[in-house]
């Protein structure tokens, strides 16, 4: 046996071992994509039903607001209030007492509007009995959250190129990154690290703290006080919100909309009772927490959580970062101010963006 038989023999094995480790990698990403398209026909199946059960409720014939009965220009729209609806609860909820997205302010050099976000506790997750809601979006706790600032809308793609012209603090960006052009339109195709380096940068500029929320701190903005599925009433329709109008979601809507098949310009669309755009739909947003399962163990303060749960031991769930608010192309109980989405921090899609938040200094 001559030299190069002799190695290629004693190659073999090892060969074989990167054959198997290559195959086994292939058949995880398999179940894990397996998993995703179950999940998306179960919800597809499920639709259906929310919508029999939806116009089955006795809160879908009630046309009335039970406070100021007055008639309502659409099934839920008094002029005056938001209505919260829990089967055959339906409750009254002013909302002129709630803070105003007043205390704006612009930062740095009036590149990003930022809205202050008051003080508060909320209850953080959606109850059982809501249309479409999934597991992992309980059990409800409450939150008691520190003031804070956020971003009036999703970053733009000008807010975005001129950040990316600041000196780096950790890793280059691509100034002009997204598949959808215009100034005004929300960037996307951005990683959470990317994100995460335009805070760094913003930071680093004004001497503040500038960070992407944490997922209590995205809800609680998102709800700006309500307690329904979505922050202007406990439907949504695409005269409201960006998202794949051809499909309907809970009490009231009986027809569907417009389709975008795209972004559109931020604050195209009303603000919730905070001055917040576009909370639902348009683009999902990168928080700073990662994944889990369900809300077992989570911080009360507002924090992020990224420690590890008991249990909850998944290689592949440790790389999830959270995504909050829905996108263009999202069905619209993927809008729910409760719902909870991820990817990997390193993925860069047409439907993912970010709004950035600033923290008080200690």
């Amino acid at each position: 046996m001559n030299t190069f038989q002799a190695l290629t023999r004693w190659l073999t094995p090892w060969r074989t071992i990167r054959r198997l480790e290559a195959e086994n990698q292939r058949l995880r990403e398999q179940a894990v994509l397996g998993a995703a398209i179950n999940q998306e026909l179960s919800i597809l199946a499920e639709s259906r039903r929310l919508k029999i059960e939806a116009l089955a409720s006795p809160a879908y014939r009630l046309r009335k607001c039970p406070t100021h009965g007055q008639q309502p220009p659409n099934a839920w729209g008094c002029p005056e209030c938001v209505w919260e609806l829990r089967g055959e609860l339906v409750t009254h909820q002013s909302i002129t007492a709630e803070p105003t997205a007043t205390a704006a302010a612009r930062s740095p050099a009036g590149l990003i509007s930022m809205v202050q976000i008051p003080a508060g506790r909320f209850l953080m997750g959606s109850p059982e009995d809501e249309p479409g809601r999934l597991d992992h979006e309980g059990p409800q706790h409450e939150v008691t959250l520190g003031a804070f600032f956020m971003a009036k809308t999703p970053i733009t793609q000008a807010q975005w190129r001129e950040v990316a012209s600041w000196p780096r603090v950790e890793r280059d960006l691509d100034p002009d990154p997204s598949y959808f052009k215009g100034d005004n339109r929300p960037v996307e195709q951005v990683s959470w690290h990317d994100a995460m380096e335009f805070c760094h940068r913003l930071s680093q500029r004004t001497g503040k703290n500038y960070t992407l929320p944490s997922e209590a701190q995205w809800e609680y903005a998102c709800r700006a006080g309500t307690t329904i599925p979505f922050h202007f009433r406990p439907t949504i329709s695409t005269d409201v919100a960006n998202y794949d109008g051809n499909y309907i979601y809970g009490y009231g809507q009986d027809s569907k909309g417009t389709y975008r098949q795209q972004t559109t310009d931020v604050a195209s669309f009303p603000a919730n009772a905070w001055g917040l755009h576009d909370m639902h739909g348009n683009v999902w947003e990168w928080c700073l927490d990662k994944w889990h399962a369900n809300y077992n163990g989570a911080p009360t303060d507002g924090s992020v959580w990224v420690e590890d749960v008991e249990g909850e031991k998944n290689k592949e769930l440790e790389k999830i970062r959270l995504l909050r608010g829905g996108s263009w192309g999202s069905y619209p109980r993927y809008c729910r101010s409760a719902f909870r989405y991820g990817s990997r921090p390193v993925d860069r899609y047409f439907n993912i963006g970010f709004r950035v938040c600033c923290l008080p200094q200690d």
